[in-house]
């Protein structure tokens, strides 16, 4: 059955295209830095946000059909997206996809029941990739929405939650190895706390600790290669989460002996809640060698809350490639679409229309910063920034060939600064403009 007859496939057209089922940008075999567009943006498809929501939030029920001709919650509804899924990443060209265990199927009341209705669906699932090429990115666990999370699944006070928790990791990481995906992710949606009156930090923080650590024991053993993630988030639905950003996610997994297996799924939307730019956020993640993967949305400047919304600020998204280009690129990662389509945009075209916007806008990102660092003004200002560290009292430091009395000794001696080299802040704005608009 097709669900999305009323477009063929989307193809690249040009910027002057008018079609709005056309790529502008995103043009994949286009070489930027010596690779296809396509394999410097490993595109993936959100099976929750694509699949699943249905427009419903805290003040109205949903806008949006997603139960794609079959009656919803049952394993017909899971086949049914499943196709739905392959048909629209086939006509977007999306080579990708992400999902949560409980995205695939209905939760049953006894976990038994789950695990074989998510044995049968990956089954589907594997055939269809199977037959069209397409891969698994990643997969993770539903750890929040459940009643029982209600304080926590690695943080909870009940350890039944606790072993819960556990075996859904473990399933999930036997369907994440199943479906060949290079990373599993933890998003702590629940792992934090609304107030201290009632609370064990350090309790919770270790129990976090125990349970990833268990997860890798288990993935490992079952021959999963791939990277753990962990995806920061500051608040939402919890007051303080303890992944609050990369920053915080960095020191946690360090001081629990997790770095060797874990990097940063960084997403946008958060990187914004949690008061950073989503640059700031990559290059913290990849300055510590932490940079796996990346959800590609973005959020409402004005609005306190997770928006999840398309990605179309082509600043944001330059600045983001620049990032990734910098650090090499995503080994196991790629930029999976954590995002939906705005409430009143309820249609099957509005599915398409959103991704179609988001590819776009990652495009011209990418094109705009292979610019900014083949221009290599950005690279030779920041080089030259630090020039008094390239030779002597400064290289001498770098080296730790000095003590803190030769170096007070040293500032004694010139008894004063003449001056400080300019920051150029302005001039190297008005660079990024040039290159993004000349």
């Amino acid at each position: 059955m097709a669900y999305f007859d009323f477009i063929d496939q989307v193809n690249y057209e040009g910027a002057q295209s008018t079609n709005p089922f056309a790529f502008k940008f995103y043009d994949k075999d286009r070489v930027i830095l010596g690779k296809p567009m396509h394999e410097h943006l490993h595109f993936a498809m959100a099976w929750w946000h694509n699949l699943c929501a249905a427009g419903t939030d805290m003040f109205g029920r949903d806008t949006a059909d997603k139960s794609f001709q079959a009656m919803p919650s049952t394993m017909e509804h899971a086949r049914a997206k499943v196709d739905a899924g392959f048909e629209f990443m086939q006509k977007l060209g999306i080579e990708y996809f992400c999902f949560h265990d409980v995205d695939l199927v209905p939760e049953a009341e006894d976990i038994h029941e789950t695990n074989k209705r998510l044995d049968e669906i990956t089954d589907y699932i594997l055939k269809k990739m199977q037959e069209t090429g397409i891969q698994c990115l990643w997969g993770t666990a539903n750890l929040f929405s459940n009643p029982r999370y209600m304080n926590g699944a690695g943080s909870t006070n009940d350890a039944n939650v606790f072993c819960f928790a556990a075996a859904q990791v473990k399933k999930a990481l036997d369907l994440t190895v199943k479906l060949g995906g290079t990373g599993y992710v933890f998003w702590g949606g629940r792992e934090g706390y609304e107030t201290l009156l009632n609370t064990d930090v350090k309790f919770e923080q270790e129990n976090i600790a125990r349970l990833m650590h268990l997860a890798v024991d288990y993935g490992r053993k079952i021959g999963f290669t791939g990277d753990f993630f962990i995806e920061p988030k500051p608040k939402e639905p919890m007051k303080h989460q303890y992944d609050f950003d990369a920053a915080t996610a960095i020191g946690f997994l360090r001081q629990y002996g997790l770095d060797r297996d874990f990097k940063l799924n960084i997403e946008a939307n958060h990187a914004t809640l949690a008061g950073h730019t989503f640059q700031h956020e990559l290059r913290i993640s990849a300055v510590n060698n932490m940079l796996g993967s990346i959800d590609a949305n973005q959020g409402d400047l004005l609005l306190g809350w997770d928006t999840d919304e398309f990605p179309y600020d082509v600043y944001e998204t330059t600045m983001c490639m620049y990032e990734v280009l910098k650090a090499g690129g995503l080994a196991n990662g790629g930029f999976n679409f954590d995002a939906k389509n705005r409430r009143p945009s309820n249609t099957y075209a509005d599915m398409f229309k959103g991704f179609i916007l988001g590819m776009d806008t990652f495009a011209l990102g990418l094109i705009n910063a292979a610019k900014i660092i083949e221009d290599g003004r950005i690279d030779n200002f920041i080089s030259e920034k630090y020039s008094s560290f390239h030779s002597g009292i400064g290289k001498r430091i770098l080296d730790g060939d000095v003590t803190l009395e030769e170096l007070s000794e040293y500032a004694l001696d010139k008894k004063k600064i003449d001056c400080i080299m300019s920051g150029n802040q302005e001039a190297l704005q008005s660079i990024v403009n040039s290159i993004l608009f000349g």
